[in-house]
């Protein structure tokens, strides 16, 4: 292998990697919005409050989806850079 370039190997694990992180994220995302769905089903919320929980649930799924790409992404690059 040439010094600064990477395998084909390399290149492979880092795509599996992202593609793992961004479904996942999704995942994530998809299950928190899902259970603010429920709520709003459960307790028979309408108007405003109904609204509010599913902008609510939507917003907590998008950062935890958000924060759950860049800690498995932080955890490659570290795992990368240290070898492993």
């Amino acid at each position: 292998m040439d010094m600064g370039r990477e395998s084909r190997w390399e290149k492979d694990a880092m795509t599996v990697e992202i593609v793992f992180a961004l479904v996942t994220a999704a995942v994530l995302a998809g299950v928190i919005f899902a259970v603010a769905w429920a709520l709003v089903l459960v307790l028979d919320l309408a108007g405003s409050a109904e609204r509010g929980v599913l902008v609510g649930g939507a917003l907590l799924g998008a950062v935890a989806g958000v924060w759950r790409l860049v800690r498995v992404l932080l955890r490659f690059n570290e795992q990368h850079r240290m070898g492993h």
